[in-house]
Order: C-alpha cells, then sequence, then structure tokens
C-alpha cells in the first residue's frame, strides 16, 4: 500500500468510506476533501452491470456537459477540402490528412486531446488504429467525432463534450470538472452524465445496471454514492 499523505488523511477523515451519499452531499465532499494547490479535476468512476465482452452489452457515448470540464481540449481534424477549410473556421487546433498521419506514425506526435475525422478519412486514420486507440483517440460514430459536421463537432468538443465507454472491468470513469465549480455545477454536470449513461443501459443488461458510483478528485478520497437515489 503507497503512503498516504497528510492532506490525503485530513479528508479522508472528513467522510465516513463505508457510506453511501446522496448525489448534493457527495459533491460537497468531494469540492472539501480537494485540498491540493492546483485546481483539481473530478471525476466519476461507475461500474456497470454488463459484460463488455459481449457486443449488445457495450455502452459507449458522448455529452456535452451543462458547464464544461473546466478544461479547454485541442482537436485535431482529418479532414481535406472544403471541410478542412470548414474545420480550420471553426477552430480546429491541427487540419491535415495524410501529413499528419505521417508525423503520428514516425515522430509519436500527440500534441492533441481528440481526433475528429470525416468519413472519407477513415482510410487514413484506420491505418492509425494501434497507435490511437490504446490512448482513447480513435475517432468513432458513436461518440461523435467521425461526421461530415465538422463544425457542430468541434463546437461541442470545445464546448465540453465527454465521452464515456466502458473499460476492460466494466466501469466508466469520466471527468465532469474541476474542484472549483462547487456543488452545485458539479452536480449538474453529474446528473448530465448519469441520465446519459442510465438511458444507454443495453436491452441484454441483466439485474442491477449500477453497481456502484463513485467521485473522486485527482488527489482526493474516493466517496461513494448511492446508486439506489440516481433515478432518470
Amino acid at each position: 500500500m503507497p503512503k498516504r499523505g497528510k492532506k490525503y488523511k485530513e479528508s479522508a477523515a472528513k467522510y465516513d468510506k463505508a457510506n453511501l451519499y446522496e448525489v448534493s452531499e457527495a459533491m460537497g465532499l468531494v469540492v472539501e476533501t480537494s485540498k491540493a494547490k492546483f485546481d483539481e479535476t473530478v471525476e466519476v468512476h461507475i461500474k456497470l452491470g454488463v459484460d463488455g465482452r459481449h457486443a449488445d452489452q457495450q455502452v459507449r457515448g458522448a455529452i456535452v456537459l451543462p458547464h464544461g470540464t473546466g478544461k479547454s481540449k485541442k482537436v485535431l481534424v482529418f479532414a481535406k477540402g472544403p471541410k478542412a477549410q470548414e474545420a480550420e473556421a471553426a477552430g480546429a487546433d491541427y487540419v491535415g490528412a495524410e501529413e499528419l498521419a505521417q508525423r503520428i506514425q514516425t515522430e509519436n506526435w500527440f500534441d492533441f486531446d481528440v481526433v475528429v475525422a470525416t468519413p472519407d478519412m477513415m482510410g487514413v486514420v484506420g491505418r492509425l488504429g494501434k497507435i490511437l486507440g490504446p490512448k482513447g483517440l480513435m475517432p468513432n460514430p458513436k461518440s461523435g467525432t467521425v461526421t461530415m459536421d465538422v463544425e457542430k463537432a468541434l463546437q461541442e468538443i470545445k464546448a465540453g463534450k465527454v465521452e464515456y465507454r466502458l473499460d476492460k472491468t466494466n466501469i466508466i470513469h469520466t471527468p465532469i470538472g474541476k474542484a472549483s465549480f462547487g456543488t452545485e455545477k458539479l452536480q449538474d454536470n453529474f446528473n448530465a452524465l448519469l441520465e446519459a449513461v442510465v438511458k444507454a443501459k443495453p436491452a441484454a443488461a441483466k439485474g442491477q445496471y449500477l453497481r456502484s458510483v463513485t467521485v473522486a478528485s485527482t488527489m482526493g478520497p474516493g466517496i461513494k454514492v448511492n446508486p439506489a437515489l440516481i433515478q432518470f
């Protein structure tokens, strides 16, 4: 077990590890236990009662959070011609085609947070699957990052769009803002995310869908939310 610092121990003493909290209480505690000198990111970790190994039990999507994430994202767009011009006009940080794909392959270049591609560019982008995939950067129609509406995709990403997807242990890890947002804004973002995840419940999922929900700041302890009180 790693040794815990003084600030972590002080924060942990402010809540009951065994308790399941109501959403507003949990958000208040995550703000109160955020003690780092920087503005900590607040993340939600959602354990689902599904088996992501089966295609009919996958949970994946994207949502624009009401108050954004508090982080500006650099966006790379693979597009040509008029769509490349549209991307540049809409505020893309990088726009290109084969030359950018080669730069990623040969220079290990990753000065971007999100990749958007028009459908006609997926032949080029597809060759980067083994590089972008493990980093969670591969464009996907379900997350709205493979699209002809480049302007809309960029507007949503810049406004605070987040993607949610299962990891190998059937847990979703998604940021919902910064500790400086305060309780109410974090609660709004939390509710928007959870509503989207609940609506994305696969028909093949059986039993309890929301197994556990935990919120935590970057350096703070995990605060458990009572799944039974999350209703939409």
